[in-house]
C-alpha cells in the first residue's frame, strides 16, 4: 500500500470530500461492490456467537456475514444513507451514526471490532484508542480490504481513466502503517493473511463499481461523464472483454487482526 499525504491544508480538505462522498453513492455501493470470502470473515472474526462492531460499516457487506454465522453485530457508520440501506437488508442490526474516532458506545462492549475497506479513514492515533476503549481484554481488531488484482490487464486498463484525471483516491495507507495500531492502542503485534476471492461483472456492473467510489463521485458531472465514456470504450474494446457479456473480476482479499492485550 503506497502512501497518500494528508498533510496540508488543501489535502485534508480532500479527504474531508472524499470521506464524505459515500452517502450520495449508496445504491451504487450495495449493488456494486464484492462481499468477502466466507474464509476470510472466520480468520477475521473467530467462532460465534461474539459481540461484534462493525465499524465504516456503509451498506453492510461484511457486517451481513458477520450476521449470517452467527454473531451479535453493531453497524456504525457517519453516512446515514449507508446505514439506511443496511437497515433495510439487515433490520435486526442495531445501527449508530459515528466515526472510528468517536463510537457512542460503552466501554468493554465488544469482543471484535470489523473495519471493512474502512482503515484508510481513520486517524492513525485517535482510531486506535477508541478501539482499545471498546473491546474486552483479548478482544480482536480485525481489518480487511479488496484489492483489484491488476496484473490482469483488462482490470488495470479500466481504472487508469481515474489517473488520467488525477482522482486516485484516498483508499491508501503509508508503509509501516500497521505499527501505528500497536504504537496508539493496546494491541499486540498483528497477524496477517491473504485470501483470493472474484465477482462475475458485465459492463453495467463495472461502471456502476467505479460510481461507488470516492473519487469519482467527487468529480464535476463533465469530468465524470468522460471518465465513465472512456472506460465503456476500454470495455468495448478490450480483447478479454469487448466480445463477452460477462468476465471475473479477481481480488486479494487482504486480512489483519490484532489483540487486545
Amino acid at each position: 500500500m503506497s502512501e497518500i499525504s494528508v498533510g496540508s491544508q488543501g489535502d485534508r480538505e480532500r479527504w474531508k470530500q472524499h470521506a464524505g462522498s459515500f452517502g450520495r453513492v449508496a445504491a451504487d455501493y450495495d449493488a456494486a461492490r464484492p462481499s468477502y470470502p466466507a474464509e476470510a470473515v472466520g480468520w477475521l472474526a473467530g467462532p460465534p456467537p461474539l459481540d461484534v462492531i462493525d465499524i465504516g460499516a456503509g451498506t453492510g457487506k461484511l457486517t451481513e456475514l458477520l450476521v449470517g454465522v452467527g454473531h451479535r453485530v453493531s453497524a456504525v457508520d457517519p453516512a446515514e444513507p449507508m446505514l439506511a440501506r443496511l437497515n433495510v437488508r439487515l433490520p435486526m442490526v442495531r445501527t449508530t451514526v459515528g466515526t472510528a474516532e468517536n463510537v457512542p458506545l460503552p466501554d468493554g462492549c465488544a469482543d471484535v471490532i470489523t473495519f471493512a475497506q474502512a482503515w484508510h479513514w481513520v486517524d492513525p492515533e485517535k482510531g486506535p484508542a477508541e478501539c482499545g476503549r471498546l473491546l474486552r481484554p483479548g478482544g480482536r481488531l480485525a481489518l480487511v480490504w479488496n484489492e483489484r488484482d491488476e496484473s490482469i490487464d483488462w482490470v488495470r486498463k479500466v481504472w487508469e481513466p481515474l489517473e488520467k484525471h488525477g482522482q486516485t483516491g484516498t483508499g491508501v495507507l503509508p508503509d509501516g502503517w500497521e505499527a501505528g495500531i500497536t504504537d496508539h492502542g493496546p494491541f499486540e503485534d498483528p497477524q496477517q493473511t491473504v485470501f483470493t476471492y472474484h465477482q462475475l461483472v458485465d459492463k453495467a456492473h463495472v461502471l456502476r463499481l467505479l460510481t461507488s467510489r470516492s473519487a469519482v463521485a467527487v468529480m464535476d458531472d463533465n469530468t465524470r461523464s468522460q471518465t465513465l465514456a472512456e472506460v465503456a470504450r476500454i470495455i468495448d474494446t478490450h480483447p478479454d472483454t469487448r466480445d463477452r457479456e460477462q468476465w471475473i473480476l479477481p481480488y486479494e482479499t487482504r486480512c489483519f487482526r490484532w489483540t487486545r492485550s
